[in-house]
């Protein structure tokens, strides 16, 4: 009798260490590393804005309106309470991707209106703020491109037998990754004319 208890608790053992149930406390927390690592390269861009701005704002003072898209648009992004839990949160998720978005948006229009300005692109601060949120751009790449890795092989051992039996009885689900907003917008290759004339 002894020996068909301890037979069972073996194998009640061996079935639990095939589980999945610490791959899932694996994922999640790369998950909210790499996560944490997307919020501090966009909080280093949203720090960067108002620099860039008044930078922007002295030399082309008539642009208002681009000058009140960033302002609106980096104030949308601060409104979004940014944490650990808005990557359970599919709708909030989406939110927080699209204030991002309207953000890079603001930043870009802002860019073009300053090459309209030799005076600005010759100032040594707007250079420098230039250089930071280019390198900023692109930390946020790689940090996005990192957290896509985490919730990809998270998601996998969710969705495959057996962790998906221990997924449904512990309640844990897919994250949202991060996705494009106009996917056929960017499958089409933009027209390039050098042939053109002003």
């Amino acid at each position: 009798m002894r020996l068909r208890i301890v037979a069972v608790l073996a194998l009640l053992a061996s079935l639990l260490t095939g589980c999945g149930y610490n791959t899932f406390q694996t994922g999640d927390e790369a998950i909210k590393s790499a996560w944490s690592e997307v919020l501090n390269q966009y909080q280093r861009r949203a720090d960067l804005v108002p620099n860039l701005v008044n930078t922007v704002q002295g030399y082309a003072s008539h642009e208002k309106d681009v000058l009140t898209q960033v302002t609106q648009a980096r104030a949308q992004v601060g409104s979004i309470q940014a944490t650990p839990e808005l990557i359970n949160d599919p709708q909030a998720f989406s939110r927080f991707q699209q204030a991002q978005a309207g953000l890079t948006s603001a930043l870009s229009r802002l860019l073009v209106v300053a090459e309209n300005y030799p005076n600005l692109k010759a100032d040594a601060a707007f250079r420098d703020l230039q250089a930071q949120l280019e390198g900023t751009e692109n930390r946020i790449t790689v940090a996005r491109n990192r957290y896509i890795k985490a919730v990809e092989a998270y998601n996998v051992s969710v969705r495959t037998f057996p962790n998906n039996l221990t997924a449904k009885m512990f309640g844990y689900d897919v994250k949202p990754n991060f996705s494009v907003e106009n996917e056929k917008a960017i499958s089409v290759a933009p027209k390039v004319d050098f042939g053109a004339k002003p």
